[in-house]
């Protein structure tokens, strides 16, 4: 092979790409569309041969190829057979001219570049004549959905009805952008994405062939950036031996193609999730001073996000042998600690990034700040946790093992715990076990974890004396749900020391009435007793009205007062589009203690 190389580089024949040079000329070299081949190989074997097909699939998958191997199947000729068949690796009559696109019944179109109807009456009315030396006219046309309207509304009628001797076959990546009309006169067959296994096979056999020396994590990162399209990973090979100098290594491709390494980009994203900013950024700058774009960075943290949260979900994905052996061992750790709430916050703050990033002037300076947001939201409680929080009982910080370390510490907290103790054999390196239970409560250790119906931390103040006394104190003890309920669903009948009677509104949630005693235990140190009202529910609501609907009347009151006031009125009359949108009291009603301290001045003014 490598003397058959050498005379063809001395007789100066031009260099054939790997991707034309290995391309397919019948289906049995047709790489992954086994679904496909199966299909024609039924239709062509019972006669069922449909005059128009569309293929459709990403870029480099087989369009083109398919239709050109379908050309010859259709118009296979040789000693012992004159019809279509799929039966052609010996070159038939009409074989060698297809191949080489240079068959007079062969018609292959770029869409792109003839979009008219101009266009397409060449072709309407070159069908009325039969094919000049095959058993079929085909027509192929690529990027089909390039065509114009008009084009596309001139092809139906003679796409639907051809002469039995015309064949159609259309390629496109965009499926949905061809008019349904058109379709619904087509065979239509997904070319796929070829698969990581396939294509490892396909690489390996095709650079055994040219004497290529490969590593296999190199063949792994040119999968990879191929995403699933043939001619991609062969453009992307040919690329890598090139850069190589004949060889295939890991450090070469990483380098062509502007990867940074992933088993830095892995411990760049511990570092991030565990909150250690400072190592984060340092790592981060030294792989954009050896060449990796700001871009790439982001990018690998995210595509490991979203490899770790499949492994978490498909745990059959650690046998993708597109993934590295750093990438499998730790993934599969990572998605064992990680919960999932955290990973799909990374996934779109990472995502934003990305964005932010390619608007920014700074690319670096752009990436830095995307990766402290990222460190410093380590330690944000997602919406669940928070009204988990806010509902539900638990144990405070100040008593708890995890808040004594981390309240001494003003830096994020770590998303991880086991995991750098694994990977740095136990030393657990920027990552403590006692912050696992900021990561995921309910995957922690049962003796660590907060538990919802743990102990409260009792504390004492004064006792609240009446209900708004209450509120101030849900208010004062920052418990917004325990307040809000207070004031939208409750509606209060009697409060004396230690029992408080109420009636809840219709939609209210009756937990509230265990919840709230058990505030008031942990608020005042002091057994409380709530009980809801056997009263008519329906007689409540005027005679125990909520807060909110006491605020609501009185500021009804406000507003009808105001409108018959003459100085309003007045006013209203002078300006037309006068509006009353606010009403305040010049005397408001004095407090209770204020008219207290009233009375005292009184007295100690008679007495002088």
């Amino acid at each position: 092979m490598a003397d058959q190389k050498d005379k063809t580089d001395q007789a100066g024949e031009p260099y054939l790409v790997l991707a034309r040079k290995y391309r397919p000329t019948d289906f049995s070299g047709l790489v992954g569309q086994d679904a496909m081949v199966q299909t024609f190989a039924n239709a062509f074997k019972s006669g069922r041969i449909h005059h128009a097909f569309i293929l459709t699939g990403v870029r480099g998958v087989g369009k083109t190829t398919t239709a050109r191997i379908l050309a010859r199947a259709f118009n296979f000729e040789n000693e012992n057979s004159k019809r279509p068949t799929l039966d052609i690796q010996q070159p038939g009559v009409h074989c060698q001219a297809i191949i080489e696109g240079r068959h007079v019944d062969v018609i292959e179109m770029d869409a792109a570049s003839n979009t008219g109807i101009d266009d397409i009456r060449e072709i309407i009315d070159s069908v009325k004549y039969a094919p000049a030396s095959a058993p079929f006219k085909v027509y192929i046309i690529d990027e089909v959905h390039m065509l114009s309207k008009q084009a596309f509304n001139g092809l139906l009628k003679t796409l639907e009805e051809p002469p039995p001797y015309v064949k159609f076959i259309f390629a496109t990546t965009e499926i949905r952008s061809v008019p349904i009309t058109v379709l619904s006169r087509c065979q239509r067959f997904d070319l796929r994405r070829v698969n990581s296994d396939v294509m490892m096979e396909h690489l390996t056999s095709l650079l055994e062939q040219e004497n290529v020396e490969f590593e296999s994590d190199a063949l792994a990162m040119i999968i990879r950036a191929g995403e699933g399209s043939v001619r991609d990973c062969l453009s992307l090979t040919d690329q890598a031996i090139a850069h190589g100098d004949g060889k295939i290594a890991s450090d070469t491709v990483k380098t062509m193609l502007g990867l940074a390494d992933r088993a830095q980009s892995i411990d760049l994203f511990e570092a991030l999730l565990s909150g250690e900013i400072a190592p984060a950024l340092e790592l981060a700058r030294t792989l954009y001073d050896v060449g990796v774009d700001p871009m790439a960075i982001i990018s690998d943290l995210a595509s490991f996000t979203h490899l770790v949260s499949r492994m978490k979900i498909v745990p059959a994905t650690v046998n993708d042998i597109s993934i590295s052996p750093d990438e499998r061992e730790r993934g599969e750790q990572f998605s064992e600690q990680l919960s999932m709430r955290v990973l799909t916050r990374t996934w779109q703050i990472l995502q934003q990034g990305l964005s932010e990033i390619s608007r920014a002037g700074d690319g670096v300076q752009a990436m830095e700040m995307v990766l402290i947001k990222l460190a410093y939201a380590a330690d944000l409680p997602t919406p669940d946790e928070l009204i988990k929080k806010l509902q539900n009982q638990s144990v405070s910080e100040q008593n708890t093992p995890a808040a004594a370390s981390t309240s001494s510490n003003p830096g994020p907290k770590s998303q991880l715990s086991a995991v750098s103790a694994a990977h740095n054999g136990g030393s657990g390196q920027g990552l403590a076990r006692d912050r696992q239970i900021l990561a995921d409560p309910e995957t922690s250790d049962p003796e660590t974890s907060i538990a919802p119906d743990a102990t409260p931390n009792i504390k004492k103040t004064n006792s609240p004396k009446n209900f708004t006394q209450l509120i101030e104190l849900a208010s004062a003890e920052r418990d917004l749900a325990i307040k809000h309920a207070l004031e939208t669903d409750v509606r209060p009948i009697s409060f004396v020391k230690g029992h408080i009677e109420i009636a809840l509104t219709k939609n209210a949630d009756r937990s509230i009435v265990s919840t709230l005693a058990t505030k008031l235990k942990q608020w005042t140190g002091e057994n409380w007793l709530v009980s809801l009202s056997s009263k008519d529910q329906e007689g409540l609501q005027k005679s125990a009205p909520t807060v909110r609907e006491t605020k609501a009347s009185q500021k009804a009151s406000l507003f009808e007062a105001a409108n018959s006031d003459e100085m309003v009125l007045a006013v209203m009359q002078a300006f037309e589009d006068a509006q009353l949108v606010e009403v305040n009291e010049l005397n408001p009603p004095s407090s209770d203690a204020n008219k207290s301290q009233k009375t005292k001045n009184n007295k100690s003014q008679d007495e002088k």
